[in-house]
């Protein structure tokens, strides 16, 4: 508040003085990225690949993108025969299985990936049996191939994570002359 005032007083005096201070744009606000590690998730990259897409495209305070060479990963996808289940330690951050077990039963695997990321960003499962809810699982139907969150799970995941300003308007100030 102190430094809003004084903010106010020097823009007042340059303003007397003919000069005119310019401010940028309002600051931005820029999602939390999460790193996935994929490379033990074996036949299923490209199908993990696709769920952490399906959440960049619904969400906008969070994005999943693959780890780069030399960072750790806040998320590893393994394969393995069992059926798909998610350990998270804390927000954001865990591992989870694409089981081969759902696979082999039908289940839709774009839909499976969503659905463990779910986990990941902090939903938990949902047995609506609804296809058009993603967190409900296995209980929907086989057939279903929704891969996609539906409204109030793309607003719990959003509200989880808020945004962060990338940049505040008092830093950044371009001071002309006006006359």
């Amino acid at each position: 508040m102190l430094f809003r005032r004084l903010a106010a007083a020097v823009f007042a005096v340059l303003a007397v003085a003919g000069v005119q201070a310019v401010t940028t744009a309002p600051a931005s606000a820029a999602p939390r990225v999460l790193y996935y590690d994929a490379s033990q998730a074996q036949e299923f990259k490209a199908v993990v690949a696709q769920g952490a897409q399906i959440w960049n495209n619904s969400v906008t305070n969070v994005r999943l993108e693959p780890v780069p060479s030399g960072r750790t990963p806040n998320i590893r996808v393994y394969a393995d025969n069992g059926w798909p289940r998610t350990y998270s330690s804390s927000l954001g951050n865990g591992y989870w299985y694409m089981g081969r077990q759902a696979v082999n039963q039908g289940y839709f695997q774009a839909r499976i990936a969503a659905h463990e990321f779910g986990h990941i960003l902090g939903l938990p499962d949902r047995r609506t049996g609804l296809c058009a809810d993603l967190m409900s699982g296995s209980s929907a139907p086989v057939s279903c191939t929704n891969a996609n969150p539906n409204s109030a799970e793309r607003a719990a995941v959003n509200s989880r994570f808020p945004a962060a300003l990338t940049a505040t308007t008092a830093t950044a100030r371009t001071f002309t002359w006006a006359g």
